[in-house]
């Protein structure tokens, strides 16, 4: 289970972008306006109703981590790993996450408020005789300011954990999260998962690397595979005969002179030409007395 697989964490980031624009919306929004008497009071209670009181609730109830405030994913439908998610959002440290954003709304405030009319007099959007309306109209922007402060720390926090926190945590059931979680918008949200690819290890190329040489072998033919071929016909049992006969027409033997018979047939090895009809060897006596044989007649004679 990776928390980084689920789309929402990510698109609550996009609040991180949208905090300066909401911040040059309250300074629009007070620019044209003219302080009263008491500018500090009335700076004091916008943020006391725009900040406070929205950071009052969401320490109570910590906002959903899949509720993008107009849309979030609907609770019936929520995966196990979301479940496991929401459980991990009672962590202290996004508790003090909410103090510090509402504590530092208020010198943002005091500051946007005090140079609002001379770096966006002449852009204004209200006139200088609306000053109630503009504090009005400044108080929701400060709340969705503080949501998405929350949204955006809250996210990153949860993305950074590992996979084993997700599966130690328990799920959070729908009645859990009906109470104890602030699930702003509609049920409209069903995104799947994410593909979190994996880093290929540096054994894979090098495993891949034999297979291909192995490819390649089958489909020209190897050396050794032409050997371990020849070897086989060898073993057939014509193969003694087309290896001699191969071998008769690779090399040309030379003419055996007549003289050399005798003696290889004294041998008794056959001559290299003949493989069909073997030589018999003579003994040495009889030829002897075939020679004698017509000098004994002449004598005679």
């Amino acid at each position: 289970m990776n928390p980084r697989s689920e789309p929402l964490l990510w698109l609550q980031l996009l609040g991180l972008p949208a905090l300066p624009l909401e911040a040059l919306v309250v300074l629009l929004l007070l620019g044209g306006s003219d302080p009263g008497p008491w500018p500090a009071l009335e700076r004091l209670l916008t943020w006391a109703i725009g900040v406070l009181m929205p950071a009052v609730l969401l320490w109570r109830r910590p906002p959903d981590a899949f509720s993008l405030l107009l849309a979030q994913a609907p609770l019936r439908a929520r995966r196990d790993l979301q479940g496991r998610i929401s459980r991990l959002q009672d962590h202290p440290l996004l508790r003090g996450v909410l103090i510090a954003g509402a504590v530092v709304a208020l010198p943002l405030l005091w500051w946007l408020d005090g140079h609002a009319a001379l770096v966006a007099g002449p852009l204004a959007l209200l006139d200088a005789d609306q000053r109630l309306q503009a504090l009005l109209l400044t108080m929701p922007v400060l709340a969705l300011m503080l949501w998405q402060w929350q949204q955006v720390l809250q996210s990153l926090w949860l993305l950074s954990r590992s996979p084993a926190a997700i599966e130690a945590a328990a799920p959070f059931s729908q009645v859990e999260l009906e109470d104890r979680r602030l699930c702003l918008g509609l049920p409209l949200l069903l995104l799947p998962d994410l593909a979190i690819s994996r880093p290929v290890s540096g054994a894979a190329p090098v495993a891949a690397a034999p297979a291909a040489a192995t490819e390649i072998a089958s489909e020209e033919g190897s050396p050794e595979e032409g050997a371990a071929t020849e070897d086989a016909a060898m073993e057939t049992p014509g193969g003694e005969a087309i290896e001699k006969a191969v071998s008769e027409q690779a090399v040309p033997e030379k003419a055996v002179p007549e003289e050399s018979l005798p003696e290889t047939a004294e041998q008794g090895v056959s001559a290299p030409g003949d493989a069909s009809a073997p030589l018999v060897a003579i003994e040495p006596e009889k030829r002897g007395k075939d020679r004698e044989g017509p000098d004994l007649d002449q004598q005679i004679d």
